[in-house]
């Protein structure tokens, strides 16, 4: 845990990250961005010594939804009123907050108890650190065009090396980018309200990780001249994935990967 929190550059675990089982003497560590029961069975075969995964589990399943306030800052920094920005965070944290009513959330952590297999969770540190990664290609390179920013974080190795493709889901590429927001590393993204907040605001162009098939028809929709970028989910989460395992391994430990896109 902090490995990931020094990777951010932060001190504090966030509440959608967690060690939910403890251990001591880890040596062999199996790693994926999601997991189940029958992963807690596969790192045990495999004989390691505690499993550590990326999105929220357990406890941090419910907690999920307490950092989407980081939308408010993006927003804020971005020329959004900050009563507005707090209102549309609002009510994204009551539709996540009332959906985890139905999450069967203990079901891996129990099978770890259980198996007395260590387990943590790092999720925002992690994107904290992807979300650097992506910041300093963007601001490195000369974009005009919104497919000059598609081919400049395209050619970060986790998206270049991914099977889905960096997409402009609305506008079109040869667009001016203007001015762009980067919106990751705040639990999820903003979905149609906040995208268009942003618009709305002077903002060109949106960079999500992913969307919604629906919000994403609903910002269709409002007929705005407007640059939605959908980078790709795995890929993304695999920067901070691949920057943990590398740190663990320079500290001599082994690191089985499972579905983590290669950098």
């Amino acid at each position: 845990m902090q490995i990931g929190l020094k990777l951010a550059s932060w001190e504090k675990v966030p509440p959608d990250s967690a060690i939910h089982v403890n251990g001591t003497d880890i040596k062999k560590i199996f790693v994926s961005v999601d997991i189940n029961q029958s992963d807690i069975y596969l790192a045990k075969t495999l004989k390691c010594d505690c499993v550590l995964t990326h999105h929220p589990i357990g406890i941090t399943r419910l907690q999920f939804h307490q950092v989407f306030d980081r939308h408010v800052k993006y927003m804020v920094d971005s020329g959004i009123k900050r009563k507005n920005a707090i209102s549309l965070v609002k009510k994204l944290k009551e539709k996540v907050e009332l959906r985890s009513h139905s999450a069967i959330y203990d079901d891996i952590v129990s099978t770890s108890k259980l198996l007395k297999m260590p387990l943590l969770n790092i999720h925002q540190p992690l994107d904290e650190y992807m979300r650097e990664v992506i910041l300093r290609k963007i601001e490195i390179s000369k974009l005009v065009s919104v497919s000059d920013l598609v081919n400049a974080i395209g050619a970060i190795p986790e998206f270049k090396n991914s099977l889905t493709r960096i997409t402009v889901c609305n506008g079109k590429p040869t667009n001016n980018l203007g001015k762009w927001v980067l919106v990751v590393a705040a639990g999820s993204n903003g979905g149609f309200d906040i995208a268009k907040s942003y618009f709305e605001n002077g903002i060109s162009t949106v960079i999500y990780l992913h969307i919604d098939y629906n919000e994403l028809i609903k910002l269709r929709q409002a007929n705005g001249n407007w640059n939605l970028v959908v980078l790709g989910h795995l890929a993304g989460d695999s920067i901070g994935m691949n920057a943990i395992c590398n740190a663990l391994e320079k500290l001599g430990l082994s690191v089985i990967k499972r579905g983590i896109i290669d950098s």
